[in-house]
């Protein structure tokens, strides 16, 4: 690593830290060469084990030796050039818009992300995201979905980033764990209308979770899992589907799905957020090994 202490955190060389935009970061033409910013050591050591290559990291200075075996896996990977640019924690805390926790920021190269069939090959257990804009919910899903054996992770055109900073703070870093993709990239038109058809080829059961007169039960839903295979109604591959915050899924999503489920409320609560949505449906779906 190259060891850079810097005089003041308007140094251009750390532009990509404090002055753009996440926005400004994801180059949508050319995703290859668009950057993300990993924030955490925790963080970045889960992006750098997934083969996330690293552009440069900004640390606070107290934090450096505690960082030594994440700067020898960059130097044993990707060579000993990478540069370390080191702030004091005053300097840091002059980030617009950046409060920086646990003490470093990576800034890392994106990657051309995979087509939904490499990412459900073998999936018997996916969740859609759709249109979710909070990117505390996007890390949030993720999460869960890591920790209860999701297989994929599909996110629509109009979903938030789970490169987004926050999002893969708040995934602790599963964001780089669990495959994942953009269901029909930045075309707005594809989902549902086209995405949910390529779901059905790709053999899933597509299931809205909603709250509609016709909603089935989750326990229903987990019956039907588990249920003989040579029931009319059994569920092999499931795909289940959330949708952005308040507004729920779209009605021409609901309509084009096979199945819409509903968590059971109580006490005149009209639903849960969606990141505790997501994770009580994830672990009823869990597959039981017979």
């Amino acid at each position: 690593m190259r060891f850079i202490h810097l005089d003041s955190i308007d140094d251009e060389r750390v532009a990509a830290y404090t002055n753009l935009t996440e926005i400004q970061l994801r180059n949508k033409l050319e995703p290859s060469k668009g950057l993300f910013i990993a924030e955490s050591p925790k963080v970045i050591d889960r992006a750098l084990a997934a083969g996330r290559e690293p552009i440069s990291l900004l640390v606070e200075e107290p934090w450096i030796e505690g960082m030594s075996e994440t700067f020898n896996v960059i130097d044993e990977r990707w060579g000993a050039d990478i540069p370390v640019y080191v702030a004091s924690p005053d300097q840091l805390k002059k980030l617009t818009g950046y409060r920086l926790h646990r003490g470093a920021l990576a800034a890392m190269k994106r990657w051309p992300l995979p087509s939904v069939e490499e990412v459900c090959r073998g999936a018997h257990r996916i969740a859609v995201m759709e249109d979710i804009v909070d990117h505390t919910n996007v890390g949030a899903l993720m999460r869960s979905a890591a920790a209860l054996d999701v297989d994929a992770v599909l996110v629509t055109p109009s979903c938030g980033d789970p490169l987004y900073r926050r999002a893969a703070r708040v995934s602790m870093g599963t964001v780089f764990q669990v495959p994942w993709t953009r269901i029909g990239g930045d075309d707005r038109h594809y989902w549902p209308f086209i995405g949910m058809q390529e779901l059905r080829v790709l053999g899933f059961t597509t299931v809205a979770m909603a709250l509609e007169d016709d909603s089935i039960s989750l326990d229903e839903l987990v019956r039907r899992l588990n249920n003989n295979e040579s029931a009319d109604n059994h569920i092999d591959k499931l795909a289940l589907i959330f949708g952005t915050e308040g507004d729920g899924l779209s009605h021409h999503t609901i309509s084009r799905a096979d199945l819409t489920v509903k968590i059971p409320m109580s006490h005149g609560v009209d639903s849960l957020n969606v990141a505790a949505s997501s994770a009580v449906a994830f672990y009823a779906t869990r597959r039981i090994d017979a």
